[in-house]
């Protein structure tokens, strides 16, 4: 079975662009699978579904292959990152390919111990790259934040105004 995954991080983001590249790999979008969640961590409902649970058995089995259009889509944890890779080749026995970086394609390299280890070095580097992004993204989002504020912009629900007599009426 070929299976597809594409993850957004909210709900107002479109998932358009990757549900297109995985439909020229997989016809059917039941084996299409979604999350809008953060990539910060591994606790998404849909991924969960391809990997199982400690109470729900794996959709991916021995001998499947999960597509992924981009690895930050997979998410932006480097430990878990790695942990997720390691346990959807290793422990389900499943292939992955990353379709916007070649090389990381294990159908292509479980024969080769060569090919295996430059899969691991550039997983690592990409993971790595994905978490710095998802820190520097952070990072800039407070700098915008702080520097409304620093320039008299409210952020937030407007307050409330009240009239005069509130409390008495209030009570």
């Amino acid at each position: 079975m070929i299976y597809g995954y594409a993850r957004v991080s909210s709900t107002d983001q479109n998932l358009d662009r990757q549900l297109r590249m995985l439909r020229e790999y997989i016809s059917d979008d039941r084996f299409i699978i979604t999350d809008k969640a953060s990539g910060k961590d591994f606790n998404r409902k849909g991924y969960n579904s391809l990997v199982g649970t400690a109470e729900t058995a794996p959709m991916l089995h021995s001998g499947d292959m999960l597509i992924i259009t981009s690895l930050d889509r997979l998410g932006r944890n480097y430990k878990e990152i790695r942990d997720q890779w390691q346990h959807i080749t290793y422990n389900l026995e499943a292939d992955i390919k990353v379709l916007d970086m070649p090389l990381l394609d294990t159908s292509k390299s479980s024969d080769s111990l060569d090919k295996r280890f430059i899969i691991d070095l550039v997983l690592q580097i990409l993971s790595y790259t994905a978490e710095k992004e998802r820190e520097n993204i952070l990072k800039r989002q407070q700098q915008g934040i702080e520097a409304a504020k620093a320039s008299g912009k409210y952020l937030g629900r407007p307050k409330a105004n009240f009239p005069e007599n509130w409390e008495n009426i209030y009570n």
